[in-house]
């Protein structure tokens, strides 16, 4: 397929995005990849077991705010802008840096950069793809998986099209608020809506465009089956991405993790059901830390 490319203006955040950073309890960290500088949002506290956070494809470091807030009592959440979204930078070679192999050397990076001993390591949708892979490199203390896609080579597409992703970066783009947003997700809290409305622009088309082509063409079975305990694999019951023969595939794979269904939550499990998402979520790092 032809991976749309873009200029680096063509990634935007007006000035209310920006101050939406002001109400955010966390500290901003830079550790450069490479050539490329990536940004993440440190909740503390410092002497907390480390949490990396792996964000979804269209999902900025912030819209995992409401997430993260919720675990500083537990752990030290610190949630990455993944290169091509909110305040990183694009990747330097443009398609070719923004598969899964790059966003684990990313990973590394921060590992790294950061001094982090150990951290647990959560991601959801393309984050639990980047956090599977990256525990064969990385040295960590568990993994929490939220909602992997599970197609690839000789599976079922994604259930998301890539037109339907850039529809909506297009939509953002021109300026967009949380009424229209809500139309696409209606179940969600208003200040999520709002949250995706303003940081949606700041994603790279391409990096959207060439992840999920991976979606495609990198399988998460591959990975999944040597991801070591202790692994917990976090699902929502409704989810069109972790679908029950998914889960059953996936239990089979590595019967060693630990699978969670979240009832009546789709693929985006803390966005629609957030209280038992977010109850599960930290049940897992309890086991975990």
């Amino acid at each position: 397929m032809v991976i749309p490319s873009e200029s680096p203006a063509a990634r935007t955040l007006t000035q209310p995005a920006l101050a939406d950073l002001a109400d955010i309890p966390a500290t901003s960290r830079w550790v450069r990849s490479g050539a490329v500088r990536l940004h993440l949002l440190d909740y503390g506290p410092e002497d907390g077991v480390p949490v990396l956070v792996l964000p979804g494809i269209t999902s900025p470091a912030i819209t995992m705010d409401f997430v993260a807030r919720e675990l500083t009592d537990l752990v030290r959440p610190i949630v990455l802008d993944v290169r091509g979204r909110g305040l990183s930078d694009n990747a330097d070679t443009e398609p070719e840096g923004y598969d899964l192999d790059t966003y684990v050397t990313d990973v590394a990076a921060v590992i790294s950069g950061l001094g982090l001993h150990r951290p647990v390591l959560f991601g959801h949708s393309m984050g639990a793809r980047i956090a599977a892979v990256a525990t064969a490199r990385c040295e960590v203390r568990g993994t929490i998986l939220v909602d992997p896609p599970m197609s690839g080579p000789g599976r079922g597409p994604y259930p998301t099209t890539l037109e339907a992703f850039l529809g909506q970066l297009d939509q953002a783009r021109r300026g967009t608020d949380a009424d229209e947003v809500a139309r696409s997700w209606p179940r969600w809290p208003r200040r999520e809506l709002q949250l995706r409305a303003r940081w949606l622009s700041s994603c790279s088309r391409a990096a959207i465009a060439a992840t999920h082509a991976g979606f495609e063409s990198e399988d998460f079975f591959d990975h999944w089956p040597h991801v070591p305990a202790p692994a917990v694999l976090l699902y929502g019951g409704d989810s069109p991405v972790v679908t029950a023969a998914g889960a059953a595939e996936a239990a089979r794979a590595n019967p060693a993790a630990e699978l969670v269904a979240i009832p009546g939550a789709g693929h985006m499990v803390f966005w629609d059901q957030p209280e038992s998402a977010l109850a599960a979520l930290r049940a897992a790092l309890r086991k975990l830390c």
